[in-house]
């Protein structure tokens, strides 16, 4: 018996843009597999099948490799084709890199690359042999200039924002598109979890909404577009500025930002 609704899996998904781009997918008619690191995850779940679908959670830990694999395992054993998959799951990590300690910089590359390349390979092996599928990979505008003060950070995206565009590239012909989504800064927990409350980019800082940058996701995905830059018309300004603006300019640009308070711990 055919399932009445194409599935989706969405990581990162129990709040902010994750969460927001799974609603899109439900309203959108599928049924939604989401993983995060907390039990929230479940209550997203809920929240999402009170919109007439299935959804299906689970809780991992996105910086380890048995936790990657275990959603996969997960959703594999659910038994129906992938049709749209959004790796969404990353961290920031604000703060002076002489300061940081090697451990959070290393989990932070550890769930936004290696964890983004692990996820991407399975749903990649995955949708191939089926000949369709969509793939959304969650990148930033930080892709586009130097990060001072999340100098981890930055790279992470850009190295999404590249890997997506070659990927794009690379399956072309076998049905399965591939989509960047570069938001800007959106009002979510992003920069709260990331040690940034004492910044420009702190609580007061204007951030654009995040069912916007989500919806705007969503529809480049379908549409099959290469990417998009989630947000308002200034935050697409700064990316087509950033396309020819000297880096060092750029990255001074980016420290009034992202420059804590007290660059140095006492």
């Amino acid at each position: 018996m055919n399932d009445p609704r194409p599935l989706a899996l969405v990581t990162g998904s129990s709040s902010g843009i994750g969460f927001e781009l799974a609603k899109q997918f439900a309203t959108g008619g599928y049924d939604v597999a989401l993983t995060g690191s907390s039990d929230r995850v479940f209550a997203a779940a809920g929240s999402l099948e009170t919109l007439g679908v299935d959804a299906y959670p689970h809780q991992a830990d996105a910086s380890t490799y048995d936790g990657v694999e275990s959603f996969w395992a997960f959703v594999r054993d659910l038994d129906r084709p992938v049709e749209a998959a959004a790796l969404n799951v990353g961290i920031g990590l604000g703060g002076a890199f002489v300061d940081n300690t090697l451990e959070d910089e290393f989990r932070l590359l550890d769930i936004n690359i290696k964890g983004t390349v692990h996820l991407a390979k399975r749903v990649v092996q995955h949708m191939v042999p089926n000949g369709h599928g969509r793939i959304l990979i969650v990148s930033s505008i930080s892709a586009t200039t130097p990060t001072p003060f999340e100098t981890v950070y930055g790279p992470s995206k850009a190295f999404g924002f590249a890997f997506a565009e070659s990927l794009r590239e690379e399956l072309k012909d076998t049905g399965v598109s591939v989509t960047a989504l570069l938001p800007g800064a959106t009002d979510s927990d992003f920069h709260a979890n990331a040690g940034m409350n004492n910044t420009k980019l702190g609580p007061d800082f204007k951030k654009n909404d995040k069912t916007e940058v989500a919806r705007q996701g969503y529809e480049a995905l379908l549409a099959g577009d290469d990417h998009v830059v989630g947000g308002d018309d200034a935050t697409k300004q700064i990316v087509i500025d950033n396309r020819t603006i000297p880096e060092p300019e750029k990255a001074a640009k980016q420290a009034e930002l992202t420059r804590p308070n007290q660059s140095r711990k006492s």
